[in-house]
């Protein structure tokens, strides 16, 4: 179980983009790696076809997963997650720093 998802504020410790914040747009866990919104942009040039009129077009490339952290919603401070059980068997990432669970 990867400890960062679709839709998570993440924090890049690496790279180009250390240092900015972004929202997980997607998760590749076989290849360990997400993309973050606005982070880690190349420039891909295209042919136009019918549908697209082609150029220079700005993409989000993904980052590996070790480079980024996890940033906790309440606290708002990049944290390593551990995971806890529910009473009811259920597992949840949990905040070290503010101890408020991360949903």
């Amino acid at each position: 179980m990867l400890n960062i998802r679709k839709k998570d504020k993440v924090l890049v410790l690496c790279g180009k983009d250390r240092g900015k914040r972004g929202e997980v747009v997607r998760v590749y866990p076989g290849d360990n790696s997400v993309v973050v919104s606005k982070v880690n942009i190349i420039k891909k040039h295209s042919k136009p076809t019918q549908t697209d009129p082609g150029g220079v077009k700005e993409i989000e490339t993904p980052v590996n997963i070790s480079n980024v952290m996890l940033v906790c919603p309440k606290c708002d401070q990049p944290t390593r997650p551990k995971f806890d059980f529910l009473s009811d068997g259920k597992k949840v990432r949990v905040c070290r720093k503010c101890g408020e669970m991360i949903v």
